[in-house]
C-alpha cells in the first residue's frame, strides 16, 4: 500500500471516530507554547523533520485558531538562520506580547559558546516579520542546561523569564524585553520544591514521589504562582509547584498529566485562558510515523478546582469541542482546518502558506460549518498544478457524506502558478456540519496545490 494511501485510511478512521488530537496533521509539531491576543488564540511550536532520530529541529512555526478546533498555520517566520549565532536544535519556545511589540524566546546551540542559549526575536505582528532583538545570545554560559525558556508578566508588570534542564534558572526582565536586570539566578531544587533534588544530590536509597526535569511554564492563578514543567524523568508526566514567590518558596503540587499511552517518551506544556475556557496544551507522537522525535500538539479542556489547583488530565483522542461556528462565506486560506488526511503545507513569498501533496484520497476537515449564514451557490478555488490536476468534492459531515459540488481542476502549467476555478452547487446545506473537501484523481503522482477556497452566492 502506497504512503498516502496508508495515511488516508489511517486518518478516515480517526476522523469517523471524530477524533481532534493531534490538532495539527501536516507536519511534526511539538512544545506548544499557547497566546492570546484579542480575540484569537495563538500556538507557537516547534518543528520535529520527518524520520529524525534526534531532537535535530531547525524551525519554530505559528497556528492560530478563534474556535478551538479549526487551525490556520502561519508557516514558520523563524528559523535557526534568523540568528547568526545560532547553528542547531531549534527547541523550545514562547512568545508573549508587550506594549505592542511580540516577544519570542527561543533556545538554540549557539556558535559562540558551545552550548545551548536563550535568544528573543520581535516583531509588530504575532505571525511574520521576527527579527533577532540582539544580534547575539540574551543569555548563555557555555552549560547545555539553557534550554526551554517561559516568559510571564506578574501584575506589577515585571516580566520574568525562566528555563533549563536540570535546574530552574530566572531573570528579571526589563521593561524593553530584550535585558534584564541583576544576575541569572537558580530556583532551589530540593525535594520540598520539586518532589527531588537534582539527580546528582539524590540519596540512591530513598524514593521520592517525584523530579523536575526540563519544559517549565510559569503562570499565576488566584495570586499563587504556578510553576509546570515535565517531571519523572524518561518518558516524562507533567508536574507542577506552587509559590507565593516567584523566586523562593515553592512546594510541589502533585502531577497534572500522568504517564499514558501518548507514543512519546517526552512531554511538554503550555495553558491558557480563551474566551471563558481553559485550556491544556502538551504534545504525543501519535501521527503516523510519530514517537519520541516525531512529536505532535494536543489539547484538552479543564477545569480549574475551586482553590485554583489544577485537576489531572488526561490525554484523548477526541480533543476539544468547539466554541464558535465557522463562516465559510468568506476568502478561507486552504491551511486553516481542523483534520487532514495524507497532505501538506508549503510557503513561498507571494502566496504565503498553501496546502500541497494533495494525492487521490486525501482531505481536508473544516469542523463546525454554519451554512445558514448565506445561501451556498458556487464553490470557488485558487489552484496551481504542475501535471494534469484533478477534482475536488464538497462534501457534510463525513469523507463519504452527502456531496454538494464537484470541481475540475486542470494543469496550470506549473505547482506555483494559481488560477481561479469554480462551480455551482447542487443544492444549498442547512444548518451546521462538518464541511470536507475531497481530493481525487489519478493514483500515484500529486494531483494540485490549494491556496484558498470559499462559498459565494451567485
Amino acid at each position: 500500500m502506497k504512503k498516502h494511501v496508508l495515511l488516508s485510511a489511517i486518518f478516515i478512521l480517526g476522523s469517523l471516530a471524530f477524533a481532534q488530537n493531534p490538532v495539527i496533521q501536516t507536519c511534526f509539531t511539538t512544545d506548544p507554547a499557547p497566546m492570546v491576543h484579542d480575540d484569537t488564540l495563538y500556538v507557537y511550536t516547534g518543528h520535529d523533520e520527518d524520520n529524525a532520530d534526534f531532537f535535530w529541529m531547525q524551525e519554530w512555526r505559528v497556528y492560530s485558531t478563534k474556535d478551538m478546533v479549526n487551525y490556520t498555520d502561519h508557516g514558520s517566520p523563524l528559523a535557526l538562520e534568523d540568528f547568526s549565532w545560532a547553528d542547531d536544535r531549534a527547541w523550545a519556545s514562547q512568545c508573549i506580547y508587550r506594549n505592542g511589540k511580540f516577544y519570542w524566546y527561543i533556545c538554540a546551540h549557539s556558535k559562540i559558546s558551545h552550548g545551548m542559549a536563550i535568544g528573543v526575536a520581535v516583531s509588530d505582528n504575532p505571525t511574520s516579520g521576527f527579527k533577532d532583538a540582539l544580534g547575539k545570545p540574551l543569555f548563555e554560559n557555555g552549560s547545555w542546561d539553557h534550554i526551554d525558556p517561559t516568559v510571564f508578566i506578574d501584575d506589577d508588570n515585571q516580566a520574568w523569564l525562566m528555563w533549563g534542564n536540570p535546574r530552574v534558572y530566572y531573570l528579571k526582565l526589563n521593561e524593553d524585553m530584550i535585558s534584564y536586570s541583576g544576575t541569572v539566578g537558580q530556583l532551589k531544587m530540593d525535594e520540598k520544591a520539586f518532589g527531588a533534588p537534582v539527580e546528582s544530590e539524590r540519596d540512591k536509597n530513598k524514593k521520592y514521589k517525584d523530579s523536575y526535569v526540563e519544559g517549565p511554564w510559569l503562570t499565576k492563578r488566584n495570586g499563587k504562582y504556578q510553576l509546570l514543567y515535565a517531571a519523572g524523568g524518561v518518558p516524562e508526566h507533567i508536574a507542577y509547584s506552587v509559590s507565593n514567590n516567584i523566586t523562593d518558596g515553592w512546594n510541589y503540587a502533585g502531577e497534572i498529566m500522568p504517564l499514558s499511552n501518548t507514543n512519546s517518551f517526552t512531554n511538554h506544556c503550555g495553558v491558557v485562558d480563551f474566551m471563558g475556557h481553559s485550556y491544556f496544551f502538551y504534545h504525543t507522537g501519535k501521527l503516523p510515523k510519530g514517537g519520541g522525535f516525531g512529536r505532535s500538539v494536543a489539547v484538552e479542556e479543564f477545569t480549574y478546582n475551586k482553590d485554583g489547583s489544577f485537576p489531572k488530565i488526561m490525554p484523548t483522542d477526541e480533543g476539544v469541542k468547539p466554541i464558535a461556528n465557522f463562516n465559510p462565506y468568506q476568502k478561507v486560506q486552504a491551511e486553516t482546518m481542523a483534520f487532514s488526511s495524507g497532505i501538506k503545507t508549503r510557503q513561498n513569498k507571494k502566496e504565503g502558506v498553501y496546502v500541497s501533496d494533495i494525492h487521490d484520497g486525501d482531505y481536508i476537515k473544516i469542523q463546525s460549518v454554519d451554512f445558514d449564514l448565506a445561501s451556498s451557490r458556487k464553490f470557488i478555488v485558487s489552484a496551481a498544478s504542475g501535471l494534469r490536476g484533478g477534482k475536488i468534492e464538497v462534501r457534510i459531515d463525513s469523507p463519504k457524506g452527502r456531496r454538494f459540488a464537484e470541481l475540475k481542476i486542470n494543469g496550470t502549467g506549473g505547482w506555483e502558478c494559481f488560477e481561479e476555478f469554480s462551480t455551482s452547487f447542487f443544492g444549498k446545506p442547512d444548518g451546521v456540519h462538518d464541511l470536507y473537501l475531497i481530493f481525487t484523481g489519478r493514483k500515484g503522482p500529486e494531483l494540485f496545490n490549494l491556496d484558498c477556497w470559499e462559498l459565494r452566492a451567485e
